[in-house]
């Protein structure tokens, strides 16, 4: 195994009423302009944190995303934002696409906690995966001119939804390998149906899933889609295929995936335990141009561990942090970040590894 080897630490400031969701960041992306782009999977909110130097970025901007597309739930209930992405113009986001399971809490009683571990439930705002045009750093209202194709109109869109999830999970329920999982409801940290990632290349959306692991194969899912005259995202029938999507097998050494990174040609992996574990965490590279064989198993090749705590630091998100440190190097934010990360009430600590 190789270490990482910590080149920095970046001091996130928030503001006073997200303070509390630096401790839920699950998603970041650095985009051209030096902004950090975030997404938390507590909240229906994008923020935004402008370059200030190396070792800080702040003046933080909160976007609400019921203001770019229409949800199908009230936006005080979770997103769930796990995957954040930027390409030709537009902010991908993308919600976990899980069930979820109650966790026990230490102001409740043995029984009551048993009795909440048996309460699954689904969110409706957790099946988003949308588009919102980005100009100039900022996110636009529904539509704006490209920036460089003033005839070109960039639109806000999201995926098509169904009654309770969307199309995708809708054509993932015949699936051989996932179908069980997704009409099963298993809840996301039970191994069952998760997306912890999203990259997009050209017109591919590459989406990395916590779970399930089959066997320790994680896997990657490939989609195309289009827009309709509803302004809705439909899936595009892959060329050569037929099919509305691809699976790609990925062994990860049992691991699940916790994010995707573009790469130039090479997609990184961020890979950790699907279940409720501190580790291990590792950074895998895996090439993808001009297209990845949807009939073979996968050997990514291994890049580098990432540090990981007792019970915290656990490592959600990956951005690449080149144009900022000047050398091949990978921005980490942690979930549940440790004490000594947290500074002030607004601020929280993350790390920049040189990438091996």
């Amino acid at each position: 195994m190789k270490n990482s080897t910590l080149l920095n630490k970046v001091l996130l400031t928030f503001t006073d009423g997200f303070k509390e969701h630096r401790e839920d960041l699950s998603a970041v992306m650095l985009t051209p302009e030096k902004h950090l782009w975030f997404g938390s999977d507590e909240t229906s909110t994008i923020e935004r944190l402008s370059y200030i130097n190396a070792n800080h970025f702040g003046e933080h901007k909160q976007f609400r995303v019921a203001e770019f597309i229409d949800l199908p739930a009230p936006e005080e209930e979770e997103i769930d934002i796990e995957g954040i992405e930027y390409s030709d113009s537009y902010l991908w986001i993308i919600g976990s696409h899980s069930w979820k399971r109650k966790k026990p809490k230490l102001d409740k009683s043995d029984i009551k906690n048993i009795q909440r571990l048996a309460k699954v439930a689904s969110e409706p705002n957790r099946y988003i995966l949308a588009r919102i045009p980005l100009v100039n750093g900022e996110l636009c209202k529904s539509s704006c001119p490209h920036p460089e194709d003033a005839n070109m109109q960039l639109t806000a869109a999201k995926l098509r939804l169904t009654e309770s999830t969307n199309i995708l999970m809708e054509v993932l329920a015949d699936d051989p390998h996932l179908g069980f999982f997704v009409t099963a409801k298993i809840p996301g940290k039970d191994n069952g149906f998760d997306i912890e990632g999203i990259a997009v290349h050209q017109n591919r959306i590459f989406l990395g899933l916590r779970g399930p692991v089959l066997r320790g194969w994680a896997v990657i899912l490939e989609i195309e889609v289009e827009l309709l005259q509803t302004g809705l995202l439909t899936l595009k029938p892959i060329v050569k295929t037929g099919q509305c999507y691809k699976k790609h097998f990925v062994f990860l050494n049992g691991l699940g995936i916790r994010d995707l990174h573009l790469a130039g040609e090479d997609l990184l992996i961020l890979a950790g335990p699907t279940m409720d574990l501190d580790g291990p965490v590792q950074v895998y590279r895996l090439h993808v141009n001009p297209c990845l064989q949807d009939d073979v198993l996968h050997y990514p090749e291994y890049v580098q561990d990432i540090p990981f705590g007792n019970r915290d630091d656990h490592a959600e998100g990956i951005t690449l942090f080149e144009d900022i440190s000047g050398i091949p190097s990978l921005l980490v934010v942690y979930d549940s970040p440790a004490n000594h990360r947290l500074v002030s009430d607004d601020s929280v600590i993350a790390d920049v590894f040189k990438l091996g």
